[in-house]
């Protein structure tokens, strides 16, 4: 499947301002801000930009960290990861595999079965209900 490619232009057209500076600039909601950091409930997160389905509700969980938190992706293909030294640290970056969205970092803190804590910002994605097809 061949990706997104978009000018900057039509990304602009298409997402609102916030959701064009952290998905396309590599942007950050600031912690406890985003729509998602409290849910609860059942779905399927996917790419605000794209609508790839990238987390399932199920794998969320409660870090503390102020933002949405995912033990694993929907699916190994969903993401990409990407060593990210910015701001003076080294960290791992998750962007979206479709369209190369940033979604946030990934750190090696989580709770079993992976270990892992998908720190996500809320603003870079949407929630699909379980009705939704």
């Amino acid at each position: 499947m061949a990706k997104i490619s978009k000018s900057d232009e039509q990304w602009r057209n298409e997402l609102t301002a916030e959701q064009f500076r952290i998905l396309r600039q590599k942007g950050t909601e600031r912690p406890f801000t985003g729509a998602y950091n409290d849910f609860k409930g059942e779905g399927r997160f996917t790419c605000a930009g794209c609508g790839a389905i990238l987390f399932d509700a199920k794998t969320k969980f409660e870090s503390g960290c102020g933002w949405p938190s995912f033990f694993a992706p929907a699916s190994v293909e969903a993401i990409e990861e990407h060593r990210d030294t910015s701001h003076g640290m080294v960290r791992v970056e998750v962007t979206c595999a479709n369209c190369g969205g940033h979604l946030g970092h990934v750190f090696p803190d989580g709770p079993a079965p992976t270990g892992e804590r998908y720190c996500i910002n809320s603003a870079s994605l949407n929630l699909k209900d379980k009705s939704d097809s």
